[in-house]
């Protein structure tokens, strides 16, 4: 029996984390992990995942952070483990002997371990996808063939469909939307939206940041550009659909007419799995679909007035460049105001719009290339003191 897989797993205590977990503990003689990394606020959580897999290595970025999970650690009695600590502990982490680490570190922060692991030739399973929109081509040009596994749920299911063809031989990506907490609403219907509406997600549980992403759709932008970058696929290839029963998770159209479609519960362990074992699938990871049940699935258009942030992402992909960067920072930013109460729903992504547009009337020549990680880090910042002005916040 071959030895199992060595897993990092780098924001071990949030949604896509627990869930990665979970596969894990439901298949031990597959998976193992070995080093865990937290932002740290969850230190009890981080504990007895510590005591559960037997890890030996836990990163966090603080002191305080160290201070607290040392305390329950020494509850669980796994005093014994070493602690990574410091704001770059996800990217030490990252470079560690493993066979596969899964970045779920939330945001742009991401970049750094995300770039550790393909330089220390690990597989990366990716669910951190700002990581990848922000660094763009310092991410692919890295990455060998097989080295980067996409975790999220659309494009895990383009990758499996993409098995049914030859790269020539795609015609269109279809990425599916859930519509969010909001579909069907008209843009003066979700004026007056609150951050508890926008936080009910009809499908999925995700963390704060991701469910507000859905709620806008800004999601999708991200994940057309995600698709861009991963598959070599054209914007003018990428389309988006609406699909509020989340079977069908991604679609791929080929030149002859056919659509191959990629259907299974709303469940991301399945993803997830699958992302760990590439290219062998997981037995038994979810529960399939029953098809002798009676149901219908449902696809409709894009409401792009009520919901333009899918063609601003398109925007910020074709100018290439830092684009990317500033659409996903802007956008992090304003999540950030909209739920302390500063902003309303609609001022999310009417502002991420006048950023990106303020930053490319600047540099009317993007690059094709996203340059350095300074340069990846310094458009990041830009566009949150932007976003930060915007609001009356003083800058840094």
């Amino acid at each position: 029996m071959n030895s199992p897989r060595r897993v990092v797993l780098l924001g071990s205590t949030g949604s896509i984390g627990t869930q990665t977990a979970d596969v894990v503990r439901r298949n031990p003689g597959r998976f193992a992990l070995v080093a865990l990394s937290a932002g740290g606020s969850q230190p009890q959580l981080l504990a007895r995942q510590a005591s559960d897999f037997g890890v030996s290595t836990i990163g966090v970025p603080s002191d305080e952070a160290a201070r607290a999970l040392h305390e329950q650690l020494r509850a669980v009695g796994r005093s014994d483990v070493h602690l990574v600590v410091g704001p770059d502990a996800s990217d030490r982490l990252a470079a560690l002997d493993a066979d596969v680490v899964l970045n779920a570190v939330a945001g742009a922060q991401g970049l750094r371990a995300t770039i550790a692991a393909l330089d220390a030739g690990r597989t990366v399973a990716l669910a951190n996808k700002e990581s990848l929109i922000a660094g763009g081509s310092l991410v692919i040009d890295r990455a060998r063939p097989g080295q980067l596994i996409p975790v999220d749920s659309e494009h895990s299911a383009i990758a499996q469909c993409l098995r049914g063809g030859t790269a020539d031989e795609v015609r269109k990506l279809v990425i599916t939307a859930s519509g969010g907490p909001f579909r069907g609403r008209s843009r003066a219907e979700m004026a007056d939206v609150t951050p508890v509406q926008a936080l009910a997600h009809p499908t999925w549980n995700m963390g704060q940041l991701i469910t507000t992403n859905s709620a806008t759709l800004i999601n999708k932008g991200l994940e057309m550009i995600e698709a861009h970058l991963l598959f070599g696929v054209a914007y003018d290839q990428i389309e988006v659909v609406v699909h509020p029963q989340s079977i069908v998770h991604s679609m791929v159209e080929f030149n002859d007419g056919a659509t191959l479609a990629q259907a299974s519960p709303p469940d991301m362990r399945l993803p997830i799995a699958l992302a760990l074992g590439w290219p062998d699938r997981v037995p038994d990871a979810v529960r399939p679909l029953d098809l002798t049940a009676a149901q219908t699935w449902q696809f409709d258009p894009l409401d792009v007035t009520a919901f333009p942030s899918v063609e601003l992402a398109r925007e910020a992909g074709r100018a290439g460049g830092l684009a990317p960067a500033v659409y996903n920072a802007a956008n992090e930013a304003m999540v950030e105001q909209f739920h302390a109460g500063r902003i309303g729903f609609l001022d999310i992504v009417d502002t991420v719009g006048t950023i990106l547009r303020e930053w490319l009337s600047n540099r009317p020549l993007a690059a094709d290339k996203a340059g350095t990680v300074e340069d990846v880090e310094a458009a990041d910042d830009w566009a949150r003191d932007r976003a930060r002005t915007v609001v009356g916040i003083p800058t840094r």
